[in-house]
This record gives C-alpha cells, structure tokens and sequence, in this order.
C-alpha cells in the first residue's frame, strides 16, 4: 500500500500561562478607569456600596462599626452580614479585598457585634497575659477564621508599632513590649493569618491577610486623626527598635503594609510618612517588601494641609503607594484619572500597582 510521504503534524498542546501572564493579560484589558479603581479600598458607604462597586471599579471596601447594624442601628446576624458582604461581592468584576479593624482591644469592629462574635476580642496585651504566645495565637486564629466566613478578607492587624509607655497614645493598641518582644510576637502571628481559611469539605479556601502597621513605627508621636505628628527621632532609633517588627513581619510573608501619617524627619522633614517617596523607597529598597503598601485614611486631618486641591490621592500614588484608604473616593478617583491623561503619573506606574493588587488577589484565590 502507498505510505503518505507527508504524515500530519502531531496536535500542538497549548502552553499554559503563568500566574503573573494571567494577571498581565487582565491588566492589559482594562480601562483606565477599571485600573484605577482598584488602587481605592475605600470606606464602606453608608448607603450604595454595592453600586459604587461597580461604578467605580473598587479594589477594596473597608468595614467600619456601622457597617455591622442595619438601618435602624441593630446589630446585623450572621445571615444579614454575610448576605450584605456577598451582595458586594456580586457586583465587582474583579474581586473584592474586604477588610476590617480587628486589632483586640480598644480596635474591634466586628467583635463588638453580639450576633458574631460571644465577646469583642480582647487586645494583644490582655491575651499574651491570660495565655502566653499560645493563647494569643490560638484566640486571634479563632476569631480570624470567623471573620474569613463571614466574608472579610483583610484583617488590619497586627500593629507592630514598639511602646512601652502606658502614656503613649498607640501604646493600647500595641503589644507593649520591647522591639525583639514584639518582633518575635509578629513573626509568629502573621502565619495565623494565613490559617484561617474556611473549610469546605476537604478543601480550604485562602486565609485572611494580615496588614503590618503603622509604618515605619509610631513611636510616642501624637494621634495623626486629629492633627499632625512630628517624629523628631533620629534614624538609629528607628534601625534598632521600630523597623525590627515590621523586618520580622515581612520575612513572615505580610503581604500587606500600612503606612502612618506621621512625619519622620530622620526620613523625610517635608511630607508625612503616608506620601513620602522616600520612606516607601526605604520600605521597598532597605527593607526589601514586594507586596502591596496602603496609605492609613487620607480623611484624617493630618494630611489635610498636603493636599488643599483635594489630590491627597495623587500624592500618595506618586510616592509610591499602592492602594489607597479613603472616604472621599468619589472626588479622589477622577482626580487620579485626570492626573494619568495629563502625564502627571505614568500609567506604567498605575499598572505596576493594579498588578500588585491583582497578585495577591490572585495568591488569596479571588482570580484565577
């Protein structure tokens, strides 16, 4: 019989794209506006969450203690709280970082509603003293894993800010002890986080991220809700006690850091910690943090005076923050759209944080 000289090729398999070609390919489908919307983990709205969502492309909402009543100020149950997250969840494209203040302590939000939680979590401080490292780690892997049902993704916690001062105003939030102390406290907490995912038969679904804060260390500074505060340390101080939880946190695997408002002289005498280039250079480049790097609320008044054109938002996107904490993101998204047409940022460096974003959304297990 003739043999066919030209046998068919053998059928070509598709070559299966890494994770990091996955999110370039969504990144270079979006829309400007879709891109910067996910720059924005913005205050859960009173009223309308779910539809500026999808309005305005949101990265993350932030839950609030209001966010944990209805309407008429009752507390929400279970079904109510985790229906209302799904609802907002149901209406993003890409999905949602949903976070929430759950420090222990004079910080809880949603350990204070009854219909969630048996009792508002205790702080750090009142846990390690009832329980040791083991009881605190076992109670905030309890309390996480609750927060990871419900539908809350991002915890913002711990605070790795070194006080030992009962006087000092960060001093309840802290964990009270010396740097290594509370070094050694974070290097063994940010893993917990990690745990918490929710079971669902045999397979667990991605933990809550922990957020490391107050960047780069809040020292015995004042409260920045309310006013300015002026760190006048020198940067030796900050080598030998402050930035050593925050090390320690970031060899962890925090994917997250938060950056305070206070403004560090030793770094940078000009501009608050939040919209300084060269602290966020000092957290990129000394201390070696890839992930995701957010602004603590541009609503507090110590910003205020930085932005009198209401582009808080523009200035911390040009000092190199990644996603950004705010109220007013209503006014402040546009602004960054325009300030992206005039060539006031490179959209490069807008798509080098949506990719950021988009990767440890991807590492959470939100986007495949």
């Amino acid at each position: 019989p003739a043999v066919d000289p030209t046998p068919e090729p053998p059928i070509e398999q598709p070559v299966e794209k890494t994770p990091d070609e996955r999110i370039n390919d969504i990144i270079a489908g979006m829309s400007l506006e879709e891109k910067v919307g996910q720059l924005f983990f913005v205050r859960c709205p009173e009223t309308g969450a779910a539809e500026d969502v999808e309005t305005y492309h949101l990265g993350g909402l932030l839950l609030f203690g209001r966010d944990y009543k209805d309407a008429n100020g009752d507390w929400l149950t279970e079904d109510d709280f985790t229906a209302a997250l799904a609802s907002y969840q149901d209406a993003a494209a890409i999905p949602l970082f949903i976070g929430s203040d759950e420090e222990g302590g004079t910080v809880t939000r949603a350990s204070k509603n009854p219909n969630l939680f048996s009792e508002p979590l205790p702080s750090p401080q009142e846990l390690y003293a009832a329980g040791g490292l083991d009881g605190l780690l076992e109670r905030t892997l309890s309390y996480n894993q609750k927060l990871k049902a419900f539908g809350v993704n991002v915890n913002f916690a711990p605070v790795c800010d070194v006080s030992t001062n009962p006087d000092n105003f960060i001093y309840a939030r802290s964990f009270g002890q010396d740097a290594q102390t509370t070094a050694d406290y974070i290097s063994s907490v940010v893993p917990v986080y990690a745990q918490s995912g929710v079971m669902t038969g045999s397979i667990q679904t991605g933990g809550i991220i922990p957020c490391l804060k107050h960047f780069p260390g809040y020292g015995n500074n004042a409260d920045t809700h309310t006013g300015i505060a002026l760190d006048a340390r020198p940067y030796t101080t900050f080598e030998k006690s402050d930035l050593v939880p925050f090390e320690s946190g970031i060899a962890a695997g925090a994917p997250f850091v938060l950056v305070s408002h206070n403004i560090v002289e030793c770094m940078d005498g000009a501009y608050p910690a939040s919209l300084s280039a060269k602290v966020h250079t000092l957290l990129r480049d000394t201390l070696g943090f890839s992930g995701i790097i957010v602004t603590d609320d541009l609503a507090m008044d110590a910003v205020k005076a930085y932005a009198q054109d209401g582009s808080a938002a523009v200035l911390a996107i040009q000092a190199g923050n990644d996603m950004i904490v705010t109220t007013d993101y209503q006014t402040q998204i546009p602004q960054v759209i325009a300030a992206v047409q005039s060539g006031e940022i490179a959209e490069s460096d807008i798509d080098a944080h949506v990719f950021r974003v988009l990767h440890e959304k991807q590492a959470l297990g939100l986007i495949d």
